[in-house]
């Protein structure tokens, strides 16, 4: 986190600090033993951009009753795991972004996922796309070209899944850069 900027007591052993770069709470022993198990970080620092939510939903009388609904919406999209198993409900389709995020990846798994595109310069009215099967990015994944017509291609909440049916294996040229001068593929 960095050097304390300046603190918030919120409780005995429970301190809010900024920093200069990424803040968050800090919990003394006594109040991380209370953060459940599969919530706990083992020093006590929880982050202010997600695990700001952990000490939220540990100790909910310290918060405003918005920053508790905050903290469940980050819960069940970042933890949705750790927060079923402490609730003992049962995340929907739609309430987890994280658990949305791993069911369409395994959905789509062998499928061409576009990783980078671009409108094409060479082909008009059509974006010219990169996918990788399942959306892997890596060294030795392998990439191809797709031609996708300009009004159909709609980034959805994540990714755009090739149809091979109708968008074609393009190996002309092309509007990236790093594949200026490659051979089709």
């Amino acid at each position: 986190m960095g050097p304390s900027q300046g603190a918030t007591v919120f409780a005995d052993g429970v301190t809010c600090h900024s920093t200069a770069s990424h803040g968050g709470f800090h919990l003394s022993p006594e109040r991380n033993a209370k953060v459940h198990a599969r919530l706990r970080a083992a020093d006590g620092f929880y982050e202010e951009d997600v695990c700001w939510a952990i000490v939220a939903f540990t100790f909910p009388h310290l918060f405003t009753s918005f920053e508790r609904r905050s903290a469940e919406r980050t819960m069940k999209d970042s933890f949705p795991d750790a927060w079923e198993a402490i609730t003992g409900k049962v995340l929907t389709p739609g309430e987890s972004r994280e658990k949305d995020q791993r069911d369409f990846e395994a959905q789509h798994a062998d499928d061409w996922i576009v990783v980078s595109a671009i409108t094409s310069d060479h082909e008009k009215g059509f974006v010219e796309c990169i996918a990788t099967p399942g959306g892997r990015r890596g060294v030795g994944i392998e990439e191809r070209r797709f031609l996708v017509p300009a009004d159909e291609y709609e980034i959805g909440r994540f990714g755009f899944v090739i149809d091979p049916d109708r968008h074609v294996v393009y190996g002309g040229p092309s509007s990236f850069v790093g594949w200026q001068g490659r051979l089709g593929s």
